[in-house]
């Protein structure tokens, strides 16, 4: 899925380490949202809807997930 992001709107990012479901130490997903709470949101929700986790391990692995504002140069340039 690719996500735009829009001009003068805060864009957060959510990565969460799922090494404990795959078995891959390298493996994370990445969600996208327009506040840190957003991007929080749509992580637990693609744990459970496409890993099939439930509220206790939805709750670990974001225990260990990192929520951090998008970088200033990932923003598009005004036209």
């Amino acid at each position: 899925m690719v996500q735009q992001i829009r001009h003068n709107e805060p864009q957060y990012i959510c990565m969460i380490p799922v090494e404990r479901i795959t078995a891959n130490q390298d493996e994370e997903i990445i969600t996208f949202g327009v506040s840190a709470d957003e991007a929080k949101k749509q992580g637990e929700e693609l744990l459970a809807s496409t890993y099939g986790c439930n509220k206790s391990q939805v709750l670990e692995l974001m225990q260990q997930a990192r929520i951090e504002p998008i970088a200033q140069w990932c923003a598009p340039k005004e036209r």
